[in-house]
């Protein structure tokens, strides 16, 4: 790994291609490494992951609608839509629309926390819909994969967005088009002036993770996918974009991060190098923010201690900068105490998560949010009594770089109207590769089984898992397989709709 400063150069001062972020970051991409065993079977895994929670997703309103978008664009030799049938297709950017926001809806696959937030699966529908368009093979997908999420999380690494209130999208749509220039065996200088574009096009403000959460949650990553497809098919077709995209003297990082004197150290593979960026992220078993990932497992344990909700005084969660601040009380927003809010919402209050896992003992994706769930008087009772505290040590521990030391828990304090207390602490949830029981591919296998029941006919389970277990000796034509099909009937919005303008 080779280590890049970056920094902001003003327009008098010339800084050659070959030495923007943008460029190295399109030189890797466009070595052809050979995918280490390891990697490709994760990124499996990581297909599993995506599918099984796109299709739980798949009749949600945003998805159903991104979905009706789609369903205007047909294409001849185009992508699959998740639930649609495997002989019909559509454009891939409005394909990985869809796609995309089917797989982020329940805010339950993958995730790399470090500088930046991310979840670096969200690269996997842009680049599926391309590689089904374009005939790529098993290893050109996975290839792209690999440098996909090697990018993203090298960047998550270095460059932090939230700080300056900007989405973690704009890592993502630089991702996406690295990944795709990887994936078509695209030249350097074509992959380079893909990322500037999408660069440009994707940052945006962290407003839709804010106050009343909506949809556009979900919506944000496939949107950051769509706009990296449509770079790259620019880029393709002989367009520049803006640059130096990062270090210019009116670009990103002068203008949207840490400014005219800010310098940062992106750590990249050399050439010949192999991308293993992919291991270092982890997937959720819980669907819920990946730092209330360890809380609720934690919760599930300190419930035991606990006869009556009533003796319960108060809850004080000690735990990370980022969990207090994001979905903490620290984020001081009343829609995280709001018994009416959005499940959107909900699933960023560490407050209603630990209470209903406190009472419940599990996690459901769809009871566990169910508005008669949250409006439990007793439940309601138990939230408002929790509060979270930012505990430097556990701050520490989240940005950690031994992976060894890194830590998403915290410790949490139940203190009894009796004047006892109830402590425990946990740093790793129990599917975290660290974690008591690390998630494997019969673990992968299991959540997709669990999340389709009743969705999708058990013939349709054997058939994918048989099809995507074979990722690497799949041909062009194989890749429209990998897609899962609903029945009709049990399908919303599978047919063009004209309540909007396509």
């Amino acid at each position: 790994m080779k280590n890049h400063l970056v920094r902001v150069y003003p327009s008098k001062e010339h800084l050659p291609k070959e030495e923007q972020l943008a460029y190295k970051i399109a030189a890797m991409a466009a070595d052809k490494t050979k995918t280490d065993p390891a990697v490709a079977e994760m990124i499996i895994n990581r297909l599993i992951d995506n599918a099984s929670v796109a299709i739980a997703a798949i009749n949600r309103g945003p998805v159903s609608n991104a979905r009706s978008q789609a369903l205007a664009h047909p294409t001849e030799n185009g992508a699959n839509l998740f639930g649609m049938p495997n002989d019909k297709t559509y454009s891939p950017e409005w394909a990985a629309w869809a796609n995309g926001t089917a797989v982020r809806e329940l805010d339950f696959h993958d995730t790399f926390l470090a500088a930046d937030y991310s979840h670096p699966g969200d690269n996997i529908p842009p680049l599926l819909a391309v590689a089904e368009r374009k005939k790529c093979s098993g290893e050109d997908l996975i290839r792209g994969i690999a440098v996909a999420y090697e990018t993203q999380v090298n960047l998550v690494k270095a460059i932090c967005l939230h700080k300056h209130k900007k989405d973690h999208v704009a890592h993502l749509g630089v991702s996406v088009a690295a990944g795709i220039g990887a994936m078509l065996n695209l030249d350097t200088e074509t992959i380079y002036q893909s990322i500037n574009q999408a660069l440009h096009v994707t940052v945006a403000t962290r407003q839709s993770r804010k106050g009343e959460i909506s949809s556009w949650k979900a919506y944000a990553p496939a949107f950051a996918g769509k706009m990296a497809i449509e770079a790259v098919d620019r880029a393709m077709r002989g367009e520049k974009a803006p640059s130096p995209i990062y270090e210019g003297e009116d670009s990103v990082i002068a203008w949207m991060l840490d400014g005219p004197r800010a310098q940062y150290n992106v750590t990249l593979p050399e050439k010949g190098e192999a991308k293993r960026a992919i291991l270092e992220t982890y997937t959720k078993e819980h669907s819920a923010e990946y730092q209330s990932q360890a809380i609720i497992d934690l919760a599930f344990k300190m419930r035991r201690g606990i006869k009556n909700w009533e003796d319960v005084k108060s809850i004080v969660l000690h735990t990370s900068h980022h969990t207090h601040y994001v979905i903490g009380t620290g984020a001081n927003d009343p829609q995280k105490m709001d018994p009416n809010a959005s499940r959107e919402t909900l699933d960023h209050s560490i407050m209603y998560i630990f209470a209903v896992a406190l009472q419940d003992g599990e996690w459901h994706h769809v009871k566990s949010y169910a508005p008669e769930r949250a409006k439990r008087p007793d439940t309601v009772a138990l939230w408002h009594k929790i509060s979270t505290i930012e505990d430097p040590e556990w701050t520490k521990r989240y940005h950690e770089t031994d992976a060894k030391k890194k830590a998403f828990g915290g410790r949490a304090e139940i203190t009894l109207k009796d004047g006892s207390k109830i402590v425990d602490e946990l740093a790793m949830a129990n599917a975290h590769s660290l974690g008591a029981t690390p998630f494997k591919r019969d673990d992968y296998i299991r959540k997709f089984k669990i999340l389709t029941e009743g969705i999708i006919k058990t013939s349709e389970v054997e058939r994918f898992i048989n099809t995507v277990t074979k990722l690497q000796s799949l041909s062009g034509n194989d890749l429209l397989n990998l897609n899962v099909q609903l029945e009709k009937s049990t399908l919303t919005r599978n047919e063009r709709d004209s309540r909007g303008i396509f």
